[in-house]
């Protein structure tokens, strides 16, 4: 089935669904948590769903990182997915392509959770928990579904966006091509994720290499995905809401390199007004109120942080955040943190993420070329 190139994805609610009786319509009553909310304010169930999905060939689950209703939300579509389709992949936002063989070893059940996630680099490649996500990772080692890395470094994204592409060869950019320039819509968005995380007076071109950066990412993604779909699997790639949403991002490029036959899923939590969902996909999971599942939010620094040749660079301080209370400015450099070395931005998001409430947290920094050991203390009820 093909698709139409627009900005919002509508799934098809035609002869493939002519026969399925909608179990309720948004303009009567709120959909219940299970349902699955479709274009026109129709409502599906996951087995009726899951009959026009498994003919697809990538569908993108998308989340937010660390969101533990998302991921078993992710989770419990890929078993329906998988019982349509056994022949499937999983790609994931999370690693970069080094992290291939680790994958495989995982997969073919040669490593343990401690050994894949070192082989891995998890730590330093996402820095969210990995019990977020290890239940995904079991399933497919135990159904032996492909698992696909379908990121890049930081390194990479920094170098393509910054020197260009003719100054990567091709063979250290895993054959991926220039992405499509950006949809007006997409660029404002970013444009404003941009402003609202950068709290100075940047030039234009430090926005344009965040724009290159993040189109070099969403490429990345829909180059491995659209790969991996030529044998024929069903592939589903999980990845940040923000690259899937309003048909932008990965979805975007996908279309661009050709593969037109895929699908966005979000996950969607109404509130009590029932509003349809703000971030727009071609179907939408109902969720019911798992608060009191979900974990405590990680320890936060409170910094917008960027690479630098020598550590971590701090480009912005959150107001009234750990980070302004201990002193740190923008413009240190982070060189070590609780005596790791920090080489770049996921070494100390790790860091940090392990971090408990009320203790302190050891940096070594440098400012205006001096070196500088200072404590960040972590309040006792910090989130």
């Amino acid at each position: 089935m093909s698709r139409s190139r627009s900005p919002v994805r509508s799934l098809y609610v035609g002869a493939a669904l002519a026969c399925l009786t909608p179990l309720s319509a948004l303009a009567d009553e709120c959909p219940t948590p299970g349902q699955w909310h479709v274009e026109g304010g129709e409502t599906l169930t996951t087995a009726d769903l899951m009959v026009e999905l498994a003919d697809t060939g990538v569908v993108l689950l998308g989340e937010q990182h660390d969101r533990l209703d998302h991921h078993r939300w992710q989770l419990h579509t890929l078993a329906a997915l998988h019982a349509h389709r056994a022949e499937m992949a999983i790609g994931l936002e999370m690693l970069p392509r080094e992290a291939q063989p680790a994958l495989d070893a995982w997969v073919a059940g040669e490593l343990d959770e401690a050994a894949f996630l070192e082989q891995s680099d998890w730590y330093r490649a996402w820095g969210f928990n990995p019990d977020l996500y290890l239940p995904i990772l079991h399933f497919a080692r135990m159904q032996r579904i492909p698992l696909l890395a379908l990121n890049v470094t930081p390194a990479l994204r920094g170098r393509l966006a910054t020197e260009g592409w003719e100054a990567v060869p091709e063979q250290e950019r895993f054959g991926l091509t220039p992405p499509a320039p950006a949809p007006p819509a997409y660029r404002e968005s970013l444009e404003a994720t941009y402003t609202q995380h950068v709290e100075r007076d940047d030039s234009p071109a430090d926005l344009e290499r965040f724009i290159a950066a993040q189109l070099v990412w969403d490429r990345a993604m829909a180059t491995a995905l659209a790969d991996a779909a030529k044998d024929g699997r069903l592939v589903a790639g999980l990845m940040g809401k923000g690259h899937l949403a309003d048909g932008d991002g990965v979805p975007y490029q996908l279309d661009d390199l050709g593969l037109h036959d895929q699908r966005s899923l979000l996950p969607w939590a109404p509130g009590s007004d029932c509003q349809p969902p703000l971030e727009q996909a071609d179907a939408h999971y109902v969720l019911g109120d798992e608060s009191a599942f979900q974990p405590s939010d990680p320890p936060r620094l409170g910094v917008l942080i960027g690479e630098h040749a020598d550590g971590v660079r701090i480009e912005g301080i959150a107001p009234d955040s750990v980070a302004e209370t201990a002193g740190l400015a923008e413009g240190d450099i982070i060189l070590t943190a609780a005596g790791l070395p920090m080489e770049r931005p996921a070494d100390l998001t790790a860091v940090v993420s392990r971090q408990a409430p009320g203790t302190l947290l050891p940096l070594e920094i440098r400012r205006s070329g001096e070196f500088q050991d200072m404590l960040i203390h972590f309040p006792n009820d910090a989130p």
